[in-house]
């Protein structure tokens, strides 16, 4: 495994070591934990049609009184579940930038962090991206892309067809 790798997976690593996860798993109780850890809770909302469009799938606004995690709503539930892992992801690492430059505490002096998911090119998007997966594992949860695979065949089984949407 190539050093970098390995430096991401033990910075990802030591945060889910901190993390007390809800054993049976539910999404709900862990952001009441990290609510609970951080002093401000912290809301899940479908994102708005126009951003969802636009191609980002998630997104994490930080104030100083309340953490706002918005999520695609046109997609599988195991999918939504990904993306509010991820964006949790990055409230846990403390990132507080889009472009990873760290700019001081999340909302501090009032000013909102916004963080959008759209790739997985930036340092910050791949911590994310790796404790999302990392607490699915410790959770024992299935890895999204396994779940995906079989969510597809239990799906075309039943005759499902899932709506496609432009672009």
């Amino acid at each position: 495994m190539p050093y970098r790798q390995l430096s991401l997976r033990k910075r990802c690593e030591t945060i889910l070591g901190r993390l007390d996860l809800p054993h049976p798993f539910s999404l709900d109780a862990l952001c009441g934990r990290i609510a609970d850890q951080r002093g401000r809770p912290i809301r899940l909302h479908p994102l708005p049609k126009e951003a969802a469009e636009s191609g980002v799938c998630g997104l994490w606004v930080g104030t100083v009184s309340v953490d706002y995690v918005f999520y695609e709503a046109q997609t599988s539930p195991l999918h939504r579940e990904h993306i509010v892992l991820h964006e949790l992801g990055h409230i846990l690492f403390g990132h507080n930038s889009l472009e990873g430059a760290e700019t001081g505490p999340s909302g501090s002096a009032g000013v909102p962090v916004i963080l959008g998911r759209t790739n997985y090119t930036t340092r910050q998007e791949q911590e994310a991206e790796m404790l999302a997966s990392l607490i699915r594992t410790s959770a024992g949860l299935p890895p999204v892309a396994e779940a995906a695979g079989t969510l597809a065949r239990l799906e075309s089984a039943m005759g499902y067809r899932p709506v496609q949407h432009g672009g």
